[in-house]
C-alpha cells in the first residue's frame, strides 16, 4: 500500500500567488483545496511580502503539505516588475522552507508539458487538463489552476534521483 504524501503547488506572483492541494498515493491523485492569496496593489511593497508571508502560512497550518512545488519565473523585460516578481518569489520559496517541506522548482515549459503534452500550451488547456486530471477541482482562478499544476508536475517528477539529491539525499 502506498502512503499518501500531501503537496503544495506554488504559482508566485505579487498580485496573486496561486495555491494548490493535492494527495498523491502512487499514480492516484487526488484534490484537496487550491485558491490564491492576493495582496493589495495601492499597499506599500513591504506590506504586501507580509501579506504574501501571512496568507501562505495560513495555508500551510490548514492543509499540512509534506512537500512543496514552485514554478520558475520567466524572465520580465521590465527590471522594476522582475525585481518585485523575484522579492514575492523569495517569500514563496521561503516560507515551505521555514515550515520544514522540502521544495521542488520546475520550469514553466516542464509543468506544461507535464500537464498538456506540449510545452508551449495555453492556459485554457492547462484549465481542461486540471479538470481531467482532477475532476473535482474547479480553480477559481488561472493562479490557482497553474499551481495546481505545479503539484500535479512534482506528483509525477517528485522521484526522480536529481530531485531527491536536491531536496536533501533521498527521503
Amino acid at each position: 500500500m502506498n502512503r499518501s504524501i500531501r503537496i503544495l503547488g506554488l504559482d508566485p506572483g505579487l498580485r496573486r500567488t496561486g495555491w494548490g492541494v493535492v494527495d498523491c498515493a502512487g499514480n492516484r491523485l487526488s484534490y484537496v483545496a487550491c485558491g490564491a492569496v492576493e495582496t493589495n496593489d495601492k499597499d506599500a511593497l513591504a506590506l504586501r511580502l507580509a501579506a504574501l508571508h501571512e496568507g501562505l502560512v495560513a495555508v500551510i497550518l490548514a492543509h499540512a503539505p509534506h512537500e512543496a512545488a514552485v514554478e520558475e519565473t520567466f524572465v520580465n523585460a521590465d527590471p522594476r516588475a522582475a525585481l518585485k516578481l523575484g522579492q514575492a518569489r523569495g517569500i514563496v520559496l521561503l516560507v515551505p522552507a521555514k515550515a520544514g517541506l522540502p521544495v521542488a522548482e520546475y520550469a514553466p515549459n516542464l509543468v506544461k508539458k507535464s500537464i498538456v503534452g506540449v510545452g508551449r500550451a495555453e492556459k485554457m488547456q492547462i484549465r481542461k487538463m486540471i479538470a481531467v486530471l482532477l475532476p473535482k477541482a474547479v480553480p477559481e482562478s488561472e493562479d490557482a489552476a497553474d499551481a495546481l499544476a505545479v503539484a500535479i508536475t512534482h506528483a509525477h517528477h517528485r522521484s526522480a534521483p536529481a530531485l531527491r539529491l536536491a531536496a536533501g539525499g533521498g527521503r
